[in-house]
């Protein structure tokens, strides 16, 4: 593990930021875990960066207008309409 391992007080201060409210064997667990996710950090650090392509080329097709589905067509198949458009659940 690094020299900076987190302490129970920086997965307190963590998880009050989260509004997550850990007792106090979480809080341990945590603890060990955290210092193994900035340990996975660290050594993503130490990747070296590839070499990229500095001149992007855009792969894709042009668009090219086509004939469209008709708004009936496009609805044909759909499980409930109203007033021509697409009906989906009420969301609150």
């Amino acid at each position: 593990m690094s020299d900076t391992s987190p302490g129970p007080e920086e997965v307190r201060h963590v998880a009050d930021l989260a509004r997550v409210g850990l007792d106090d064997e979480e809080v341990e667990r945590f603890t060990d875990q955290f210092a193994d996710i900035l340990d996975y950090f660290e050594t993503l650090d130490e990747v070296p960066e590839v070499e990229r392509e500095t001149e992007l080329v855009n792969v894709m097709r042009e668009d090219e207008a086509r004939e469209c589905l008709s708004q009936d067509e496009a609805l044909a198949n759909a499980p409930e309409t109203e007033d021509g458009y697409f009906k989906g659940p009420n969301v609150s």
